[in-house]
């Protein structure tokens, strides 16, 4: 196996841990009976601020915390491949700004699920990549919007029990995050060539040069109006005495 794809298999490994742990929740509440969604966020509510942070864990079903799993694992391990030095901070302020933000302009309803994590790391993605320029990262965003274009509908009240409000917070912290940082971590590559003058550029230097030379040389040698330059005639005429005379005059 190449360094590549074993550095490749290795960015799979935090997200799926995260996931892991967020199943171990949903096997607990199974398990035992119980249902944590108290641990979600009810906006304004003081005594759900603690959701903030534990709300991507708490899942209403085993339908719910599927259509979750797989893109966080996908999209983190993306985060964790391209934008290696910079995801943690990335991921935890999209984390943090998608909980914050429905806390404040969420409707009064229990908000739970990992849902706008996920849509902040693709607005992420897609965006910076787009900002970037570069060629993987654009790549990358086309792969997003092919996998997860869908996911628009996400931000309108289309579906009822389906929160909104969270996806469009993460959406729009994951845009911001791209805007922010954008010149930071990787960076589109300038190449040689594309830093060479153009060559009908070129061409029009010289011949702005050569026109200046050819104007430099039909100038008079003297510019001064009281000595203006000489001029000589030459006379020729078919007897060569008679031209060698009217020249001498």
């Amino acid at each position: 196996m190449r360094a590549e794809e074993r550095t490749l298999l290795k960015c799979f490994i935090p997200p799926f841990l995260l996931v892991a742990l967020m199943w171990l929740v949903k096997g607990y509440e199974i398990r035992y009976g119980v249902d944590l969604y108290e641990y979600g966020i009810f906006p304004r509510d003081i005594d759900t601020l603690k959701g903030i942070l534990t709300m991507p864990f708490i899942h209403a079903d085993l339908t719910h915390i599927f259509s979750n799993s797989i893109p966080l694992i996908i999209l983190g391990a993306c985060m964790i491949f391209f934008y290696r030095d910079m995801y943690k901070k990335v991921f935890a302020l999209i984390w943090l700004l998608s909980g914050s933000w429905l806390w404040l302009g969420g409707r009064e309803a229990w908000h739970i699920g990992a849902s706008g994590v996920v849509y902040g790391m693709a607005s992420f993605l897609l965006i910076s990549g787009i900002l970037r320029k570069e060629r993987r990262l654009m790549a990358l965003s086309l792969l997003v919007i092919f996998l997860y274009g869908g996911m628009v509908w996400g931000f309108f009240p289309l579906l009822k029990g389906i929160s909104w409000e969270a996806h469009l917070f993460g959406a729009i912290a994951g845009c911001m995050l791209a805007w922010v940082y954008r010149k930071e971590g990787p960076q589109r590559v300038a190449f040689d060539w594309e830093n060479e003058p153009d060559s009908s550029d070129e061409m029009i230097d010289i011949l702005e040069e050569e026109n200046g030379e050819e104007e430099n040389n039909n100038q008079p040698t003297s510019t001064d109006p009281f000595h203006p330059p000489t001029i000589t005639y030459h006379y020729k005429t078919d007897d060569p005495e008679k031209d060698e005379s009217l020249n001498n005059k």
